[in-house]
């Protein structure tokens, strides 16, 4: 049977490479750092979510083989069965006191902790308002919801309110929406949202997965920044990114919430506890976050220098401030060109990724640059020269 099955799949296999849309995967042979090296070349790293330069901070190596000394190597289980250890609570405690909820629950993603939320508190006779350009983790977990779905255009605060208007009816009513989105590295427009929210009576959902650590004067997310913190009832976030870089998600919430999450949340449930190390390894990166306003200041001094640099070289960069850079190639053959360069700029040892359809819309591909405060001004400064060599070697 298996091969009719292999000759379908091996057809649609060639369609994305024809289409150029093949993804694939470059093999580190180092630590992730601003400074990897690949199975081609040594290269300055511009592709990673290690906004503060963690994943490759000995405090952090060294707590995780403390955990992994003390605690073992894994759980072998679930939450509620053998799962918990004493540094699982803690390491919740923390969150909450660190993002200013009630109660916070650990998953083994945030793609886990969006998939088991919606479910458990939303049902046919309520809705989910969510923005068009929303991590696929938050469509997947409102799929999953039996309750009323809509959408609104990302950002767009009027047809918020007229989705609104559609689910006045509905028994409960949320909006999701990202803090930062991850392809335009814009933010939402949170303030506006809470307003909506309240004049309607909806809860606020945010994944700060692109935020939290470094965002904000202390680093706390969108909430803080925007002075929403009180505002927002439900934060989900990673501990893979700017909070040391491993694995492991989080919902935090209201108390009742996070209880209820804990009793019905199926990937909380059906799914192993995150690994002792990394939970040891995060709870020093929160030590440092508390300690980072430098690594803060240098992230956003990158960020501005690199959006000058490459905007004084002719580049069409999406605006904004955060660390997500998207460097745009619009048009028809735009992901051809993108990707061109991209491979052209690992081969001068300047690590980027291009992005198309469909992670991104049709006549929008890009190159998506990540800063990170372990790079160096000498390190932004070839990054932009390798873009530039690499346009006018690909035209």
């Amino acid at each position: 049977m298996y091969g009719k099955v292999k000759d379908e799949l091996a057809a649609t296999l060639q369609e994305i490479r024809d289409a150029g849309l093949y993804k694939q995967e470059r093999e580190l042979t180092s630590p992730q750092s601003a400074h990897v090296t690949t199975t081609q070349t040594q290269a300055l790293n511009f592709c990673a979510n290690n906004y503060l330069g963690l994943a490759d901070d000995p405090g952090i190596v060294e707590a995780a083989k403390v955990g992994l000394d003390e605690w073992g190597f894994g759980m072998a289980s679930v939450r509620f069965i053998c799962g918990t250890q004493t540094p699982h609570r803690r390491l919740e405690q923390r969150l909450s006191e660190f993002l200013g909820t009630e109660d916070t629950i650990l998953y083994s993603s945030c793609f886990d902790a969006n998939g088991g939320f919606f479910e458990v508190l939303f049902d046919a006779e309520d809705a989910i308002i969510s923005d068009e350009l929303n991590h696929a983790s938050i469509i997947d977990g409102v799929r999953l919801s039996k309750a009323q779905r809509f959408r609104y255009r990302n950002a767009d605060m009027a047809d918020l309110r007229r989705q609104l208007e559609a689910a006045r009816d509905c028994r409960r009513v949320v909006i999701a929406t990202d803090g930062v989105f991850s392809m335009d590295g814009s933010y939402a427009p949170l303030p506006q949202i809470c307003d909506l929210a309240e004049e309607y009576g909806a809860m606020v959902f945010v994944d700060d997965s692109h935020a939290v650590g470094f965002v904000g004067e202390g680093g706390r997310g969108t909430p803080e920044l925007f002075g929403v913190q009180d505002r927002v009832d439900v934060v989900t976030g990673t501990l893979g990114k700017a909070l040391g870089g491993a694995s492991g998600g989080y919902t935090s919430s209201h108390r009742e919430v996070v209880e209820l999450l804990r009793q019905r949340s199926r990937p909380y449930l059906f799914s192993n506890s995150v690994a002792p190390a990394v939970v040891t390894g995060s709870l020093a990166a929160l030590d440092l976050i508390a300690a980072s306003h430098d690594k803060r200041d240098r992230l956003r001094r990158n960020t501005e220098l690199f959006t000058d640099l490459m905007t004084d070289a002719g580049f069409d960069l999406l605006p904004g401030t955060h660390p997500i850079r998207p460097v745009m190639f619009p048009g028809d053959d735009g992901a051809r060109r993108a990707t061109e360069i991209a491979d052209h700029m690992l081969k001068a040892g300047v690590y980027v990724i291009a992005f198309s359809y469909p992670v991104v819309p049709k006549g929008k591909a890009r190159i998506r640059v990540q800063l990170s405060a372990a790079h160096t001004e000498s390190d932004i400064r070839a990054c932009v020269e390798a873009f530039a060599a690499a346009r006018d070697a690909v035209g």
